[in-house]
This record gives C-alpha cells, sequence and structure tokens, in this order.
C-alpha cells in the first residue's frame, strides 16, 4: 500500500524559507510523478508544483515560480518542496500526491499524504 508521510511545515515570517518532504513508500516510483499541492481556508485545492521520478522534469504554479524549487532523492524516496520568499498568500495546508503521468489536477492523483500547515505571518 502506498503511503506517503509529509513534514516541515510550520510558522514563519512573511520573506522567510522551509522546506517540506514527502516520504513515499508502498510500490516502486519509478514511472510516477510527484505533486504539491494547497488549500487555504474556503479555498479549493491547487497545484502547487510537480516532479517526475526519473528524468529531469519539474512544473510549477505560476504564483510559485521563482520562489519554490521542486526536487527528489531517489535513494530516500522522498521529494522536497523548497519555500523562498515566502507571502502570506502561500498560507495553506500542503499536501503532497502521487500519480501516473503529469497532471495539474488534483482529483487525477491516486494517493495523497495527511498534509502539512504552513502558516506564513506578515
Amino acid at each position: 500500500q502506498v503511503q506517503l508521510v509529509e513534514s516541515g511545515g510550520g510558522l514563519v515570517q512573511a520573506g522567510g524559507s522551509l522546506r517540506l518532504s514527502c516520504a513515499a513508500s508502498g510500490r516502486t516510483f519509478s514511472t510516477y510523478v510527484m505533486g504539491w499541492f494547497r488549500q487555504a481556508p474556503g479555498k479549493e485545492r491547487e497545484f502547487v508544483a510537480a516532479i517526475r521520478w526519473t528524468g529531469d522534469s519539474t512544473y510549477y504554479a505560476d504564483s510559485v515560480k521563482g520562489r519554490f524549487a521542486i526536487s527528489r532523492d531517489n535513494a530516500k524516496i522522498t521529494v522536497y518542496l523548497q519555500m523562498n520568499s515566502l507571502r502570506p498568500e502561500d498560507t495553506a495546508v500542503y499536501y503532497c500526491a502521487v500519480r501516473r503521468g503529469y497532471s495539474v489536477t488534483s482529483m487525477a492523483y491516486d494517493y495523497w499524504g495527511q498534509g502539512t500547515q504552513v502558516t506564513v505571518s506578515s
């Protein structure tokens, strides 16, 4: 069974940085894509970034491009989201998810972590 466990959330001031981690287990992910999504109170879950388990392809939402960086450690089966220059509007619960193939649609993802809260104070 696939398990995804996020960590690294917390409270940070605007302009600060956080690094989220998503540890995956339960299958071979070589053909999969790992995505990060976020959901703020009263808003729909939105795509943040994604990375393929093989190759160099990464994808970003326009709202985070240039500030966030997604990366992976294949040996640890872990994906990271480095978040810099954080803004109050980045406040949300951040989730990692996995599916075969790239998609920005949350409903297309098959497995989800439990989420980690990121709060950015102004």
